[in-house]
């Protein structure tokens, strides 16, 4: 059964935050939006989705800190229902409580994650996907987004691609083969994420050439 939002609950400010309209200023993390539960985040979306093109930044409170906030997860889930994602993270020295977190809508040709895909499934079941955020699935499915969904930094393999560019370069090769996951994650990520195939080429040369030289991104 879809679930029916509770009343407006207005978010609670702290000192770096605001709630004025982030709809019609520039978004920033100064005047990011502190909302209570998801709840009051599925209230602004509801109002807000189709007219925030820049999107707004939320605070997001660590664990066992107060004000309570909506949870980083909960917030991905309830972006993704309308069409938006999550992006840029910024922290917040004072008082070091909550750390601010980009929201934003979609934007065309953007790609998927294979985390945020799978995760349209269970929100579809809950009930919880709305038009904006099938909007977003549909084209996504439509240009092949979709099946092109990166993985995340536990299960991300290297393509063939860059291990036949490997290849042929000795030194480049045991380099990357000394290589943490974090480490190799940061290249792996940039060529999944490559919209053309030229971009894509010519990124695994530039890696290479940048990993022949011992230095990683």
């Amino acid at each position: 059964m879809p679930r029916k939002p509770r009343a407006a609950t207005k978010p609670k400010a702290i000192s770096s935050a605001t709630t004025a309209s982030a709809a019609t200023s520039s978004p920033s993390p100064q005047n990011a939006l502190l909302f209570p539960d998801d709840n009051a985040f599925i209230i602004w979306l509801e109002a807000n989705h189709s007219t925030t093109p820049q999107g707004t930044w939320l605070l997001i409170a660590k664990k066992n800190t107060s004000p309570p906030s909506i949870t980083y997860d909960q917030a991905v889930d309830t972006a993704i229902c309308y069409g938006w994602i999550d992006g840029q993270r910024k922290s917040i020295p004072d008082p070091g409580t909550h750390f601010a977190q980009r929201f934003s809508p979609r934007r065309p040709r953007s790609i998927w994650s294979a985390r945020n895909v799978a995760k349209v499934d269970t929100l579809a079941a809950q009930g919880r996907m709305k038009p904006a955020g099938w909007a977003e699935v549909d084209a996504a499915r439509e240009d092949g987004r979709w099946d092109r969904a990166y993985a995340g930094p536990a299960t991300m393999e290297a393509p063939a691609d860059f291990l036949a560019a490997l290849e042929g370069n000795e030194v480049a090769r045991e380099f990357w083969g000394g290589l943490g996951r974090s480490a190799r994650y940061s290249f792996l990520i940039r060529i999944e994420t490559a919209v053309k195939a030229e971009t894509r080429v010519k990124r695994i040369e530039q890696f290479v050439e940048l990993l022949e030289e011992g230095k990683t991104l």
